[in-house]
């Protein structure tokens, strides 16, 4: 049975990533309340599930 890794999130404030199911509401780096963005690869060609996409910065 293949388990899909948890999505990666990068906070928009500091650029902190974590990998978590949800993103949290404060950031552990910068403690502030700052959006967290989505930034998983879920394409082959940055590196497949489990991956950040570079694209996305």
């Amino acid at each position: 049975m293949s388990t899909t890794p948890e999505p990666t999130w990068r906070c928009s404030t500091c650029g902190f990533q974590l990998r978590a199911a949800a993103p949290p509401e404060i950031c552990p780096m910068c403690r502030q309340k700052c959006e967290f963005v989505d930034v998983s690869c879920y394409i082959p060609g940055c590196g497949g599930p489990g991956g950040t996409d570079p694209r996305l910065k």
